[in-house]
């Protein structure tokens, strides 16, 4: 078993079955095995994102989040402080806040990051893709 922190884009795509998904991650990801974990920085981006007309969900939002975030599919991760402690130090090769949190928090967990962003890597973090 592998515990793999999606992307926000990786949860878009896995979960419209959209092809850019690479079949590399779309088969880590469906494997029953893995455990799927989708921060709530996700959320969050997601939300802003549906609010100022930049991205369009299938579902409605609340819809959405109880159809493809419901326990028995993903760990919902919260921000915690080792992950703020670990965004503290981490240089700014990003410049988006929220990737940079994801960031944090796949080191802090010390779990692959499932993401099409080679800006990551830089970081350190381990990327799947």
């Amino acid at each position: 078993m592998m515990r793999l922190l999606l992307d926000t884009h990786t949860l878009l795509w896995f979960v419209s079955n959209h092809p850019d998904l690479s079949p590399n991650a779309a088969q880590i990801i469906g494997d029953p095995a893995n455990q799927k974990i989708v921060s709530v920085v996700s959320l969050w981006e997601i939300t802003i994102k549906v609010s100022l007309g930049r991205l369009n969900l299938t579902l409605p939002l609340a819809d959405f989040i109880n159809v493809h975030l419901t326990p028995s599919k993903v760990r919902l991760l919260q921000i915690e402080i080792p992950h703020l402690l670990t965004l503290e130090t981490l240089p700014h090769h990003h410049s988006d806040p929220f990737d940079r949190l994801l960031a944090a928090q796949a080191l802090a967990e010390n779990v692959p990051f499932v993401s099409i962003d080679a800006a990551f890597d830089a970081y350190g973090v381990q990327r799947i893709w």
